[in-house]
C-alpha cells in the first residue's frame, strides 16, 4: 500500500527523555567506513548520529580520520578497523559502507561486519557496501532487522533493476526477497517496509551535494538507536532530513549536509511527544 510520509510521524516517534535517563539510555551505534579518501562520509554519519540524540557513537575509519573525526565531533569515539570483531557485538546498531571504498580491504571489513554481527542488532548498509554486496554476491548476515539506503545507481546493482525501471512494482518483489526495509534515495525518496510504500513528498534540489546520504544514514542510526520501533524511527528520520533541508532551502542555495546536523536537536525539540 502507498503512502504519503508526512510530519505527524515526528511527534510520533520523538518521544521527551525521561528525567532519570543516561547516555546509555539512548543505545550504541557503531558506524563504519570512511577509508583513507573518503574520511568525510563517516565523520557526516558521526555528527548526525550524535546530533540526532544516540547515547554512545563509536566510529571505526581509518586512523588517517581521527584528527578530523575529533575535530568535527568531539563527542565520538574513534576506533581502527582491527576493533571490528572485539567491539560490535556491544553495539544496538551497526551501519556500514560510508565511504568504506571497494577495495580488496574494504571487502575484508565488509566480511568482518558480517561475521560479527548478531541476530538481536539493527543492520543498516549503505554507499560501497551495498556494491560489494552485490558485485562479490556476498549473502546477508542473520539479521533480523536490516535497513539498506541505496541510491537509484546502487539499487541497480544490488537489485538488477535498471534505473528506468524501478517500479513500485519491480522495487517491492526485490525488498521482499532481501526481507529487509529499503530507503531508496531520489529527487522523490521512497520507504519500502513491509507491503507499505512511503513517499517523501518533500525535499528540495539545494541537497544534491555530496554528504547527503551519509547525514540521513547517521539520522537513521541514531533514531534506531533511541526509540522503540525501528520501522517508525526509519520513517521519521527520512522526513526530518529532507524537512530541516527543505526549511534550510529558503534562505540558502546549498543546504550543506553538516548544517543539517547541526539543525537537529532544535527541531526534535519541537516535537517531542
Amino acid at each position: 500500500m502507498k503512502k504519503i510520509l508526512d510530519e505527524s510521524i515526528l511527534s510520533k516517534v520523538i518521544k521527551k527523555r525521561n528525567k532519570n535517563s543516561f547516555k546509555s539510555t539512548y543505545g550504541k551505534v557503531a558506524l563504519i567506513g570512511g577509508n583513507y579518501n573518503y574520511g568525510g562520509a563517516v565523520i557526516m554519519n558521526s555528527m548526525a548520529s550524535i546530533y540526532s540524540g544516540a547515547g554512545l557513537t563509536s566510529t571505526f575509519t581509518d586512523k588517517n580520520n581521527s584528527s578530523a573525526l575529533h575535530t568535527w565531533v568531539p563527542e565520538a569515539m574513534f576506533q581502527e578497523f582491527n576493533k571490528i570483531e572485539s567491539s560490535i557485538s556491544k553495539m544496538n546498531v551497526i551501519a556500514v559502507g560510508s565511504g568504506l571504498g571497494e577495495s580488496d580491504e574494504s571487502l575484508k571489513i565488509l566480511n568482518k561486519v558480517f561475521k560479527s554481527v548478531n541476530e538481536d542488532q539493527i543492520l543498516i548498509i549503505d554507499g560501497s557496501a551495498i556494491t560489494l554486496i552485490a558485485n562479490n554476491k556476498i549473502p546477508l548476515p542473520n539479521v533480523k532487522k536490516i535497513i539498506f539506503t541505496p541510491h537509484e545507481m546502487e539499487w541497480q546493482r544490488l537489485s538488477n533493476i535498471k534505473i528506468s525501471e524501478q517500479t513500485d512494482h519491480n522495487n517491492q518483489k526485490i525488498v521482499t526477497q532481501l526481507n529487509s526495509i529499503v530507503v531508496l534515495k531520489s529527487s522523490k525518496t521512497k520507504i519500502y517496509i513491509d507491503d507499505d510504500i512511503f513517499e517523501l513528498t518533500i525535499g528540495t534540489p539545494a541537497q544534491a551535494t555530496g554528504g547527503m546520504g551519509d547525514t540521513l544514514v547517521g539520522i537513521i542510526a541514531g533514531f534506531c538507536a533511541q526509540f522503540d520501533n525501528y520501522k517508525e524511527a526509519t520513517l521519521a528520520a527520512t522526513y526530518l532530513h529532507s524537512f530541516i533541508a527543505h526549511d534550510l532551502s529558503k534562505t540558502q542555495y546549498v543546504t550543506l549536509p553538516h548544517k543539517i546536523s547541526q539543525q537537529i536537536p532544535y527541531y526534535m525539540k519541537k516535537y517531542e511527544k
